[in-house]
């Protein structure tokens, strides 16, 4: 029934032009169905639209997961293997996928789909649905039999810095700086690992920018969506069938100079084009933005010059326009606790230069994503009973500290290790950047 249905989608475009087909409406494919002679009832034939469209023009049997409200990532390793992430860790779900052929030819559909090719000859791609959905997929030789295939949903509402502040993702103790950094054009790299929220909070600071402001985002694959009026989305270009028409990251970042931008923002540094980034910073574009895979904040410098390398600039070159074009680093976790995972903001970084070891990053602060408990107390210090350096027992006293009003920052009581810490920087982060 499903190849008639599309045949009649398919003759239905072709007496309304080209385009038509690309992405049918649900009305279009119930005349398709009904067309089939089949007596359906109201109730029938809206599911088995939605089982039709989904077959012909979606995922499958995972649209249903990927429709359902806060689905960040589905997974599938094989025929009887899927996994769905809800945004509290993975989890394993029952999907009737079929055999790995089954498996292979929605790899290979989702594929074409994207515009991409998936076979032999080409077993990896990477493509966004029309739907926004992000596709990554290997068949064989390169995985076992059949396909496996990762899709990241688009997010379908933008979160403020106010939404992840209230969500826990950032400690409000730390809401000042961000606000500052944005505000006082402050270059800022955030980091972490795959499905920490790195594009999530650099949207929310993105709609920070004034409106009158324009801002140009470079991406691989567009994920960034800031509520922002003046945004300028440039996405990469993989090479066709025939090896020609691609457009890197490294040229669009070049493109981006020339279109007048107050920002430029770079959705992920993962190769050369970190070069060009470096020096855009360097010219005149202070107040950019971009985002890069890293454990830890301490260990950023070797990752710009591992990824520097790749364009030929040695290990002075890359500390001297990092210093020169580099403010803050952002880095973010993913957390467990209480049996589910949380995305937190667990480290803020300066960035700073070394006589001797070149690049560094000092960190500001850290947190472990616990929310601060009766122990905590916004700009107060812990002094103990007695005396700054006596007594038994540290009690919160009210005593006067070198903290701007402005920013909250909780400082610790002897016997708890929970909230935001303090770090070596943190006072130069605040003095120079806090709103």
């Amino acid at each position: 029934m499903l190849d008639g249905v599309r045949e009649r989608l398919v003759r239905a475009g072709a007496e309304h032009g080209a385009g038509a087909v690309a992405a049918p409406d649900d009305v279009a494919v119930a005349d398709a169905l009904r067309a089939s002679g089949r007596v359906l009832g109201a109730t029938a034939l809206r599911e088995l639209t939605r089982t039709a469209h989904a077959e012909i023009f979606g995922a499958g049997p995972l649209q249903r997961y990927l429709d359902e409200p806060g689905v960040t990532d589905v997974l599938v390793n094989g025929p009887e293997e899927v996994w769905v992430d809800r945004g509290a860790g993975l989890e394993r779900v029952v999907v009737p996928l079929g055999g790995p052929e089954a498996v292979r030819s929605l790899a290979v559909r989702l594929a074409a789909a994207g515009g991409q090719r998936l076979d032999d000859a080409s077993p990896v791609v990477d493509a966004r649905l029309p739907d926004g959905t992000r596709l990554h997929a290997v068949v064989a030789p390169v995985c076992g039999e059949g396909a496996v295939i990762s899709l990241r949903v688009l997010r379908t509402r933008t979160f403020g810095l106010a939404d992840l502040v209230a969500s826990g993702t950032v400690p409000r103790a730390w809401e000042p700086v961000l606000r500052g950094l944005v505000a006082r054009r402050a270059s800022v790299l955030v980091s972490g690992g795959t499905g920490t929220g790195k594009t999530t909070l650099l949207a929310a600071l993105l709609a920070l920018v004034p409106p009158d402001e324009r801002i140009v985002c470079v991406e691989e694959a567009r994920e960034l969506d800031p509520d922002h009026p003046h945004v300028v989305p440039l996405t990469a270009r993989r090479p066709n069938v025939e090896g020609a028409g691609s457009v890197d990251l490294a040229d669009l970042v070049r493109a981006a100079l020339r279109m007048r931008p107050d920002r430029i923002v770079l959705g992920e540094c993962r190769g050369a084009e970190v070069r060009e980034v470096l020096m855009a910073l360097n010219t005149g574009h202070e107040g950019g933005l971009a985002t890069i895979h890293a454990n830890d904040v301490e260990v950023i410098p070797a990752r710009l010059e591992a990824l520097a390398a790749l364009a030929g600039m040695d290990r002075a070159a890359v500390a001297a326009q990092a210093v020169g074009g580099l403010d803050v680093v952002l880095h973010l976790r993913r957390v467990r606790a209480g049996g589910t995972t949380r995305r937190v903001l667990a480290q803020i970084g300066l960035v700073r230069g070394d006589e001797q070891r070149g690049l560094r990053v000092d960190v500001a602060g850290s947190w472990d994503g616990a929310p601060g408990r009766s122990g905590w107390s916004p700009g107060v210090a812990a002094v103990p009973v007695g005396g700054p350096f006596g007594g038994p027992l540290a009690v919160p006293v009210a005593v006067p500290v070198a903290v701007p009003v402005a920013v909250p920052v909780a400082r610790p009581v002897a016997g708890h290790v929970t909230g935001p810490v303090e770090g070596p920087a943190w006072d130069e982060l605040v003095g120079r950047w806090s709103v």
